[in-house]
């Protein structure tokens, strides 16, 4: 009998679709080899009730793999030995008071270790957060790739004399404020992807930054997004991989990222790195993007070379190799 890979999601939300997206891509070259079935969970939440109702609700065939595509490790405790787990990020797991950790550590990372035959992340940054964690489980763990989506393609565009600076995510680890404080009195366009706060709302007022603000977007439309802005603006303070950076390079832009954690790794030469604790590291990179064309170009050059390397092609042929394991 010709095993089947069922890919388990998380409910989807309009506010959540990178996961999504980027396993229905992988999804889609896997069928050349396997039969695929797309299975999203039907409640949302992390409470012991919603967590239990939807390890209930399904039911494991010995006979085919389950892969757990992120953000609800705990299903893992319904398939088992037949399952392969993707982490994304382990950040959930160091940050919150010592209850929260806990419980997240258990349902998310200690008892999935435990139960799943393999574990793949995102990156090797990942790898190495997640052995602090699971240090018994590390001979489980493969990094995998995130690849760049075949929907992004090069979009080739002159360089605006007052750039369109784009500025993905809103939550606190994406280091909205710094960006901003960095960019106030430059002359530029705004535009910010995400839900903002009334503290964020704020700051962009008595700053006096003029920004046009989507939230709950298609990937399509994040898509457009890239091909209109100028530079791509994402100092974060932590990532697990930073689909971002190399979706942005993909598409011909300029690149300014963090030169810590997982951003330093995935970017490679193919973007400006800078302090992300610092604004004034970040306005200088703004700045020195803005006003040297020779080096922009030779970002933009050396981002292409970089995203080529995260092919859809190199991500499934891995996935496949561990699915033969089964």
């Amino acid at each position: 009998m010709t095993k089947t890979i069922h890919y388990i999601t998380r409910k989807r939300l309009p506010s959540y679709n990178s996961i999504e997206e980027l396993f229905l891509a992988i999804s889609a070259r896997v069928k050349d080899t396997y039969a695929t079935q797309w299975i999203p969970l039907r409640y949302t939440g992390a409470s012991p009730l919603r967590i239990l109702k939807n390890i209930c609700s399904v039911k494991a065939d010995p006979a085919n793999i389950y892969h757990i595509t992120g953000d609800v490790h705990y299903m893992a405790l319904a398939y088992r030995k037949r399952a392969i787990l993707t982490v994304h990020d382990v950040d959930s797991a160091f940050t919150g008071s010592f209850i929260k950790r806990m419980y997240v550590r258990l349902f998310w990372f200690w008892l999935p270790a435990l139960f799943v035959k393999k574990i793949t992340v995102i990156s090797e940054f990942t790898k190495q957060q997640l052995i602090v964690i699971i240090p018994s489980f590390a001979h489980k763990i493969t990094v995998v790739y995130n690849p760049v989506h075949p929907k992004i393609q090069p979009h080739i565009k002159d360089f605006n004399v007052t750039p369109t600076i784009l500025l993905l995510g809103t939550k606190s680890n994406k280091n909205l404020e710094r960006s901003l404080q960095a960019i106030k009195d430059i002359p530029c366009k705004v535009v910010i992807v995400g839900e903002l706060s009334a503290t964020q709302t704020r700051l962009l007022t008595s700053l006096k930054i003029s920004y046009t603000h989507k939230q709950n977007i298609s990937f399509e439309a994040i898509i457009t997004c890239y091909k209109q802005a100028d530079i791509v603006c994402f100092p974060s303070l932590y990532e697990g991989f930073g689909m971002p950076i190399i979706e942005a390079q993909a598409t011909g832009r300029v690149v300014l990222s963090s030169n810590i954690g997982a951003m330093k790794e995935i970017a490679g030469t193919g973007a400006h790195l800078v302090d992300p604790y610092s604004v004034e590291d970040i306005r200088a990179g703004i700045l020195k993007i803005i006003s040297d064309t020779s080096y922009r170009a030779s970002l933009i050059e050396q981002g292409f070379a970089n995203a080529s390397k995260y092919s859809i092609d190199n991500t499934v042929s891995s996935y496949i190799r561990l699915y033969n394991e089964f």
